[in-house]
């Protein structure tokens, strides 16, 4: 259903991001990734998307941490496909610490790339969205956006702050074809949640399946993890023509989480 589109995906070397990015490759839209890893391995999920969807896919290194590389970044996504009709701000990062001992050099950081990196892009592909009268804009918040958790101060501020962006875009671009929403998952098991798995589990001197369960899944009620399957099927029905009336919307994806 998106065929000849072009998506810029930020964040979708691995995890979440990939697997939004592979959906729009598999709907025939050119795809733009985005992220840091081994370059080699980056080339080889770069070339084997292409060969498997006959789409053009790029990659942009671009830290989203930097407007000036986000602004080049849609400059390059524009250069080889002609036009950016799609945008999924889905980059992120996490700490968690008390308020008081919250490092500011991290505060800074998380707000850089889960807030800021939206705006900055958003605004560079705006005009020519505007311009053709056609656009779709998703970003990827998080149950953390509408709810706070203790210790992730940073995290949940960015998170409720892509909400407001998203409200505004929309509000912005009603009328011009272009639609804005934010998808707000729960806990999605990708390699970073794992890895706080295996860790919790040795902190706690507990299972893996308790960590999962009574720690990460607790405000969960159906007790599972958001797949990143179902996350990336949302994505690609927002960036469709059925679903051209929801802008401004909130999507929550999290098992009931937002309910407690």
């Amino acid at each position: 259903m998106l065929k000849g589109k072009s998506v810029i995906v930020t964040g979708s070397t691995s995890g979440i991001g990939l697997g939004i990015a592979s959906a729009f490759a598999a709907e025939g839209a050119d795809v733009l990734l985005n992220g840091f890893g081994d370059a080699a391995s980056i080339e080889s999920l770069r070339h084997g998307l292409e060969a498997a969807h006959d789409v053009k896919v790029r990659y942009s290194p671009a830290d989203m941490s930097r407007p000036e590389e986000i602004r080049d970044m849609a400059d390059y996504a524009r250069a080889e496909f002609g036009k950016v009709d799609i945008v999924v701000n889905n980059a992120g990062i996490q700490y968690v610490a008390p308020v008081e001992e919250f490092p500011e050099d991290k505060w800074n950081e998380i707000l850089a790339i889960n807030l800021s990196a939206a705006f900055h892009l958003i605004k560079a592909v705006l005009p020519e969205m505007k311009a053709r009268h056609w656009g779709r804009i998703v970003n990827i918040a998080s149950a953390h956006g509408l709810k706070a958790s203790p210790f992730k101060s940073a995290y949940v501020a960015a998170k409720h702050g892509l909400i407001g962006l998203t409200r505004t875009v929309a509000m912005e671009t009603a009328e011009h074809g272009i639609t804005c929403n934010a998808i707000c998952p729960g806990y999605v098991k990708t390699p970073l949640v794992e890895q706080q798995i295996a860790a919790q589990a040795k902190t706690h001197g507990i299972p893996a399946q308790d960590v999962i369960r009574d720690v990460l899944l607790a405000p969960q009620a159906r007790k599972e993890f958001v797949k990143i399957e179902e996350l990336a099927a949302m994505t690609i029905f927002l960036c469709s023509s059925a679903a051209a009336s929801m802008t401004a919307s909130t999507v929550t994806m999290d098992g009931g989480w937002t309910q407690h």
